[in-house]
């Protein structure tokens, strides 16, 4: 069958559409990612103690914990661009912060504010992605987006790094505002149609949580998709303080923070065509024994050029569990409630980052940071059993 005029026309906006949010959101995670290593690396400056960086770190998270299911309700009804728009300038207000004084209490704010922005702006672009996907390819969608955050977290570690080195902190944490500045502006400009395209107007059915975690698959996919956000999280938190401790530059810590991110990228390129032969569980399951494997060397080596490898070996496979658990939650949410499962997944994922950063900030104070590492290879082992009893 041949494709008519307007049948051609029609992947071809969407794929515009798809690139724009994508784009989008590269900005915001350039900011949040920088934040979260400019933030650590200056409260160390500071002399803040490894739990203090841990409770600063649990904040990017404690309030999306709160709210992010009833933001994936928000936006299920009123669309995606307003919450965007609004999520973009909360996020580069809380970069701004710390250019008030030089104490480690604004960094709590700064990681208040941009968590919550970015928590917003995530379930608000997912939901647009989602509809892509929807009317066409979920795991090239959800891959595409994925790269996306591949990208911008390489690049928000290191612009960090690289800012703090060669123009202070001040600078470093000016020019991650820059971003996110950018994007709010953009989405004001940008047509309504854009983004709102799952809007709803009139009034809304009642809903219950517990309608969505009754459900086993779903279930299953909200307990893996925070295992492996724990892990993502120790990478985040950890890694700068080992760095530190064994004399490692700020250039350095962006560069392996980076690296982990390259990792992402290069994986989630291929992705489509693993999928495509392999099932999300599958896939998940090899993930979580890579990530135990990784954290169980990782504190036994100081060589730099060894923990770059180790971090892009740990990318290559955490970076292939976000599309495969997003792919998984949007084929299982019921209809009309897929930006609220995100947001369930959200609220579940920000408990981890919530409290993870303080449990590791306390037993690191204590015992060290080889501790840390082992506990998570433990939980990772865990993991990777339940993910193939799937």
């Amino acid at each position: 069958m041949s494709d008519t005029p307007k049948e051609q026309g029609k992947p071809q906006a969407t794929g515009t559409s798809l690139y724009r949010v994508v784009a989008l959101t590269i900005l915001v995670h350039v900011a949040f990612a920088g934040s979260r290593v400019a933030v650590s690396l200056y409260a160390l400056s500071l002399g803040a103690t490894a739990l203090a960086v841990g409770t600063a770190l649990s904040l990017y998270a404690a309030l999306p914990m709160l709210f992010s299911v009833h933001a994936g309700r928000w936006i299920d009804r009123v669309g995606a661009r307003g919450p965007m728009r609004l999520a973009a300038a909360m996020t580069a207000a809380g970069s701004l912060v710390p250019l008030a004084d030089a104490s480690v209490a604004p960094l709590f704010v700064t990681a208040a504010l941009v968590g919550s922005g970015f928590m917003l702006f995530h379930i608000a672009a997912t939901q647009v992605v989602g509809r892509i996907a929807a009317s066409g390819d979920p795991a090239r969608a959800f891959s595409l987006f994925a790269l996306g955050f591949s990208i911008s977290g390489f690049l928000g570690p290191v612009i960090a790094g690289y800012a703090i080195d060669h123009a202070g902190y001040r600078s470093a944490f000016l020019l991650l505002a820059a971003f996110p500045a950018v994007t709010a502006l953009l989405l004001g400009l940008a047509a309504r149609s854009m983004m709102d395209g799952h809007r709803k107007d009139g009034p809304v059915p009642e809903r219950r949580i517990g309608e969505l975690l009754a459900n086993p698959r779903m279930r299953s996919v909200f307990v893996v998709s925070a295992i492996l956000s724990s892990g993502w999280d120790l990478f985040a938190f950890v890694v700068p303080i080992y760095a530190a401790r064994i004399g490692l530059s700020a250039s350095t810590v962006g560069s392996l923070v980076g690296a982990f991110a390259a990792a992402t990228f290069v994986v989630r390129v291929v992705l489509p065509r693993i999928a495509s032969r392999v099932t999300e569980w599958r896939i998940l399951t090899a993930v979580l024994v890579l990530a135990a494997a990784v954290y169980l060397l990782f504190p036994l080596v100081q060589s730099v050029p060894l923990l770059f490898v180790l971090s892009f070996t740990l990318g290559l496979g955490l970076g292939a569990s976000q599309p495969m658990v997003l792919a998984l939650v949007y084929a299982i949410a019921p209809p009309g409630r897929a930006a609220e499962a995100v947001g369930i997944r959200t609220t579940l994922i920000n408990a981890s980052q919530t409290f993870m950063p303080l449990l590791f900030g306390a037993v690191g104070a204590a015992l060290g940071v080889l501790p840390v590492f082992w506990a998570m290879a433990a939980l990772m082992a865990a993991g990777s059993w339940f993910a193939r009893r799937r």
